[in-house]
Parts: structure tokens; C-alpha cells; sequence
């Protein structure tokens, strides 16, 4: 006969959840801030890093007092003044504003080239000093057709000509 061998561990006996100690309480000190001013600090506990105010302020306190010992609050900063608002200078127009500006002025489809000469002629808007600044008026005119569709402010009448949508 086998003898059956069963294995008994022993577990150690469950401990109460310690009690957690209750913080003490701080007492509050008076301290003679001068000129007869009585400040009541707080006096810190172990987590506190420094004194708290209880009552007033020191500075409160030095300013009824009259500045004692040299010690004063720091002058007060000037407003700032608002800027003026220069509505006299007209803003820019961006390449394809200009663009659809003169499109709307010509009346006719134009290639990007003549768009360009256009728009620097008339003042509107000049390249920045590009090198091929009808490709990327082109590209972007493409790029607002696609995306804004019926509602855009040009429209592609043949290869490389673009009239007014408007």
C-alpha cells in the first residue's frame, strides 16, 4: 500500500490594517510684528515646509505700521497704454484673391502667366521673388476648385485658362 502524502503549508496569521495616527494640531504662535502689530502664525506640522498666515499679512502689517525697518511693499508697475489701431493701411491681398480680382475685372479666361502680369501691373500683388510663381498660382487656383467645387471662385474653361466663377 502507498501511503498518501498531502502537503500542509502554513500560512502566517493576518495582521489588523494599522491605524493610521491623526495629524496634529497646529497651534498658532503671536508674534510681535512691531509698532504694537500682533501677528498670529501658525506653526507647522511635519508635511508643512514653512509658517502660514493665519491672520493678516506681514506686509499688511509693516504697512500699517508705517515701514518698519525699511521693509515696504515694491512700487506699483504703469498701466499699459493700448495700442493704436492703424486702419489706414490697406492689408495685402494673398496671390489668389489678386487672382480672382483681376479674373473679375478682365471678364475673360487667362492663363496663369497673364495673371500674374496682371495682378503686378494693376498693384494687386507682386511674387515675392519666386521663380515660378504662375505654377504655384496654378496650383493653388486647382487646389480651391477641388475643394471648394461649384462654390469656388474660379473656373477651369480649358487647359490652363481660368475665368471668374462670380
Amino acid at each position: 500500500m502507498s501511503k498518501k502524502t498531502t502537503k500542509t503549508t502554513k500560512t502566517a496569521p493576518k495582521k489588523a490594517p494599522a491605524k493610521a495616527k491623526p495629524a496634529p494640531e497646529a497651534k498658532p504662535e503671536i508674534i510681535d510684528a512691531g509698532g504694537g502689530i500682533l501677528v498670529e502664525i501658525a506653526k507647522p506640522t511635519k508635511k508643512a515646509k514653512a509658517p502660514k498666515l493665519v491672520e493678516g499679512s506681514l506686509s499688511a502689517a509693516f504697512r500699517e505700521a508705517g515701514d518698519i525697518h525699511g521693509i515696504s511693499d515694491p512700487p506699483e508697475k504703469p498701466a499699459k497704454k493700448a495700442k493704436p489701431t492703424t486702419d489706414a493701411k490697406p492689408k495685402n491681398l494673398s496671390a489668389l484673391d489678386a487672382a480672382a480680382k483681376v479674373l473679375a475685372e478682365v471678364g475673360q479666361p487667362m492663363n496663369a502667366k497673364e495673371m500674374i502680369d496682371a495682378m503686378a501691373k494693376a498693384g494687386y500683388w507682386t511674387s515675392p521673388g519666386g521663380k515660378t510663381p504662375h505654377a504655384t498660382l496654378y496650383a493653388a487656383i486647382l487646389r480651391e476648385i477641388g475643394a471648394k467645387g461649384k462654390e469656388a471662385r474660379f473656373a477651369k474653361t480649358s487647359k490652363g485658362h481660368f475665368a471668374s466663377n462670380a
